[in-house]
């Protein structure tokens, strides 16, 4: 992915001193693990919702047409907006969550308290899902989930770009990536074992185990420190923030006093310049913060259109649509998403690819060989296996990583909440829309859905190599300096962003 046309590791921005702490360390990698829970859940939905059991139980009619009816489309057979709406209800509560409550909470209370409620309520859905005895309950425990991933998502990407060293930002917080990557792998692991399970309950063990991370990621966050960040945010004695980012820093040199004055410069600023705006009337009202919103509306949006989640949601069930067993489309996801863990960890040393093309061979393959009857020949569904996973191994080495790290760089302290409310409401927004969504898309557009993503990436990739900015290296407390460098941004932001920006 093409970033940049400002260098912000330059220009009149300084570095702190300091190094990665056996302390800083350990709190990021506690708070990345709400990662794993998210990616548990995009693992499990898919291969539950392709299990034989599970759709018999709750979606009868999908499993009748599964199962041979020669007068539906093979694109059709699991077209159901119920089923869909089990998917896409964890990203409805999720959308609620982000919008009326997290934002507010997370500001006011800070990071960790955010991150044990998400924990606490994703636990409350694994087991009520696991527990469902009918489809009703089913949502609701996937609501639940979307509860807590509504105040996860919003508080450890703020915990980590705000903990981590400057110079490592970028790798600290794509341990979220990482994280959610593995936990989609043993979710993915664990469907192809629970689906031969004798008596049909396998899916419970699928949906009962989202627990496990859950009960991790809680129990960690209770022993996590707060950001100086957030501290000073919430009015905490300087002593003590100062003595926080010392043993966080692992530095007691004077780059701990020069990074304690930028943010609480920035904490001063934002009470002063924002009086007694909400941080979510700020950004919505001022001209200095439109790029900030577009990249926080527009960064999820288009992680979505490119259709990776769909493929993260419906892998299973478009390999069945295409004559794939229960078991070997199973099998082959986690394959796929093997690809996706170990290309996310190459991200760390190499970006910047295409997998467009791989998305359109995708669509050319199934338009040319799957009708609306019969299977495709074991030839082309293997070629389309492999298409899938260049796709998702290109998608991990450029927009996975950095639809999380990008929103979480570009919002100064005053409006950094309510940023990561609006970023993590527009990809549940586009999320739903996705979910909701695909198997009809599927049913009506038939291979041309592919293409349709495939469109989407030229367009964000468009949009990031003129309007994004360089944000590697830049203190997170300096980040707005690239806006008013930027060639369009700086015209747009004006001689607002110049003033606030000199109060720092």
């Amino acid at each position: 992915m093409a970033v940049g046309l400002v260098d912000a590791g330059g220009g009149d921005g300084h570095q702190y001193g300091g190094r990665i702490t056996k302390f800083v360390a350990l709190s990021c990698v506690t708070a990345a693990m709400g990662g794993a829970i998210f990616g548990y859940d995009l693992g499990t939905s898919g291969g539950v919702s392709s299990m034989g059991s599970f759709l018999e139980e709750f979606f009868p009619d999908v499993y009748r047409r599964m199962k041979g009816d020669v007068r539906v489309s093979n694109y059709c057979k699991f077209d159901s907006q119920l089923l869909t709406l089990f998917t896409s209800s964890l990203y409805i509560a999720g959308l609620l969550t982000a919008m009326l409550l997290s934002s507010w909470f997370t500001a006011r209370h800070g990071r960790r308290p955010s991150m044990i409620i998400g924990g606490a309520a994703f636990l409350a859905g694994a087991a009520v899902s696991g527990g469902a005895v009918n489809v009703y309950m089913a949502i609701l425990g996937r609501a639940l989930l979307g509860v807590g991933l509504g105040f996860a998502n919003q508080a450890v990407l703020l915990y980590l770009s705000e903990m981590a060293p400057a110079r490592y930002r970028g790798a600290f917080s794509n341990g979220f990536q990482l994280s959610l990557c593995l936990g989609s792998l043993a979710a993915n692991i664990i469907n192809y074992g629970a689906e031969k399970i004798t008596g049909g309950w396998g899916w419970r063990l699928s949906l009962g185990l989202a627990g496990v991370p859950a009960a991790l990621f809680t129990l960690g966050a209770l022993f996590l420190p707060e950001t100086p960040n957030s501290l000073v945010q919430q009015g905490e004695d300087r002593g003590r923030v100062r003595t926080l980012l010392q043993k966080i820093r692992g530095t007691d040199d004077a780059a701990v006093d020069a990074e304690l004055d930028d943010i609480v410069a920035a904490n001063s600023a934002a009470a002063r310049g924002g009086g007694g705006d909400s941080g979510l009337r700020l950004i919505l009202s001022r001209p200095r913060y439109r790029p900030q919103l577009a990249i926080a509306v527009l960064m999820p949006a288009f992680t979505q259109l490119n259709g990776i989640n769909a493929i993260g949601f419906y892998a299973p069930v478009l390999l069945r649509t295409v004559g794939m067993g229960e078991s070997l489309a199973l099998l082959s996801t986690v394959v796929t998403v093997v690809i996706y863990t170990a290309s996310t960890v190459l991200f760390m040393f190499v970006i910047d690819r295409c997998w467009s093309l791989s998305e359109v061979l995708i669509g050319a393959v199934m338009a040319a060989k799957l009708g609306d009857e019969g299977g495709m020949a074991r030839g082309y569904a293997a070629a389309l296996f492999v298409l899938m996973g260049v796709y998702v191994a290109g998608y991990s080495w450029s927009w996975g990583p950095m639809t999380w790290l990008v929103p979480t760089e570009v919002f100064p302290l005053e409006i950094r909440s309510a940023g990561q409310s609006i970023t993590v409401a527009s990809g549940f927004v586009f999320t739903i829309f996705i979910a909701q969504g695909f198997l009809t898309m599927l049913c009506r557009m038939r291979a041309w859905l592919f293409f349709f993503f495939a469109g989407w990436i030229v367009v964000m990739t468009g949009f990031v190599y003129l309007f994004l900015p360089e944000t590697k290296g830049m203190p997170i407390e300096q980040i707005g300096k690239v806006w008013r460098e930027h060639w369009f941004w700086g015209r747009v932001v004006g001689s607002d962003e110049l003033q606030a920006t000199d109060k720092l």
